[in-house]
């Protein structure tokens, strides 16, 4: 009898486009062609539009989700604790 191998960690769920120090997102998703990840202990929500990266301060906001986007893709709101927040309430951090 062969004994037991140690279990093997749990791999994310599919690829990781965020960078590897944020760690792992509270919440994240996608809506057309944008996706997002909002990261609460380093208060960052990531926004990918088009292939294009920005990170914002989430300042007090715990992003839970897309709150609703336009069809043009251009405006963006997201839901946090406090209530609906749109990406031009939150500083781009780049």
């Amino acid at each position: 009898m062969e004994p037991m191998r140690p279990i093997e960690p749990m791999k994310p769920m599919g690829p990781r486009w965020w960078p590897e120090d944020l760690g792992q997102p509270s919440s994240s998703g996608s809506q057309n062609r944008m996706r997002y990840a909002f990261f609460p202990e380093k208060k960052r929500l990531l926004v990918e539009q088009d292939g294009k990266l920005t990170i914002y301060d989430s300042g007090d906001h715990r992003i839970g989700g897309v709150a609703q986007q336009s069809r043009d893709n251009r405006s963006v709101a997201f839901t946090s604790q406090i209530g609906t927040v749109d990406l031009g309430q939150l500083r781009q951090v780049s």
